[in-house]
């Protein structure tokens, strides 16, 4: 069995990191990206989540560069095949929705059926891959937008992605840094979220 090392975290700066997560917009990055040894650490932690059942089912797909035009390039075939009549505006719009970020991570849900693992388990394990990754970029002092717009549920764009049977894509996390500082939006008081259970 692999020993784990020794924890070395200081509580009260993970905390501070946790309380001051936040999104910024996908349309407001700018780069520089994370590198290529980033990226590594970004899905290495995100591979780290609760995952009953030892099944891993999650995987990422990164693009960057010159891969974000040409996964534009599908949009643009995908839109066309439901939206023939579409407009000039809006077929520039999906040609540049992957280049309004240096680096998109795709998290892939995979769900295994016919097994004791629950599916809903399984989809949940792939979202809080999605999350650990928004929250170790912020630990990086990078911004990330965890979102899936049409294009996640698109058929052409699914093939072009090379996804299989039960899989579906979870989120498009996006990662920059933000043109303009960040302002938290209005949070909800624990009041309102949390009760403590009581049996009657």
């Amino acid at each position: 069995m692999t020993q784990l090392p020794p924890l070395n975290i200081a509580a009260p700066q993970t905390l501070d990191l946790l309380l001051s997560r936040r999104s910024g917009s996908a349309k407001a990055m700018r780069g520089p990206g994370p590198s290529d040894d980033q990226i590594k650490t970004l899905i290495t932690a995100a591979s780290r989540v609760p995952d009953h059942g030892k099944l891993m089912p999650w995987r990422f797909l990164i693009v960057k560069g010159d891969a974000r035009g040409a996964l534009g390039d599908v949009l643009v075939s995908a839109l066309m095949t439901t939206e023939p009549e579409t407009t000039g505006e809006r077929i520039a719009l999906e040609q540049r929705r992957f280049l309004r970020a240096p680096v998109i991570i795709a998290v892939v849900s995979r769900v295994r059926e016919a097994i004791p693992i629950p599916e809903w388990e399984q989809q949940l394990s792939a979202g809080a891959a999605c999350q650990t990754l928004c929250i170790a970029a912020h630990a990086m002092g990078f911004v990330a937008n965890w979102i899936t717009e049409w294009p996640a549920y698109h058929p052409v764009v699914r093939d072009a992605l090379g996804l299989h049977a039960g899989e579906r894509i979870a989120g498009f996390i996006y990662l920059g840094h933000p043109v303009e500082p960040l302002v938290d939006r209005p949070r909800p008081r624990f009041e309102d979220i949390a009760q403590e259970w009581a049996p009657k």
